[in-house]
């Protein structure tokens, strides 16, 4: 049984929402969105990332199979292959190449 935070919540923690939020904002990223926001997205995707999934289905099958521990992971909600790719398609990819580009600035110091 698990009896503190999990390691993807942990990590997730590291992650700036304030700074991520102001990349949104800067492009209207959440601008009619209903269900899939930015950072549910990033989460996603950043989940995806961190266990070497190989595809969007994959996400959301791994996903949609967690489905109890989404909460506990810091993710509002599974949504299905559809919505993640259009939203992939639809949204300002440069939301996501500043956010990436401030995460360089901050790590950047501490690897020299």
């Amino acid at each position: 049984m698990n009896k503190g935070k999990y390691v993807f919540s942990q990590v997730l923690d590291l992650v700036s929402r304030y700074e991520f939020e102001k990349c949104v904002k800067r492009y209207f990223g959440n601008y009619h969105v209903r269900d899939l926001d930015c950072w549910n997205q990033f989460v996603q995707l950043f989940y995806g990332q961190l266990t070497s999934l190989n595809s969007l289905h994959d996400i959301c099958l791994v996903l949609k199979a967690h489905k109890g521990k989404l909460y506990h992971l810091g993710i509002k909600q599974f949504v299905a292959v559809s919505t993640l790719s259009r939203a992939n398609e639809k949204r300002d990819w440069q939301i996501f190449a500043d956010f990436g580009s401030y995460l360089i600035k901050t790590v950047r110091p501490h690897l020299c």
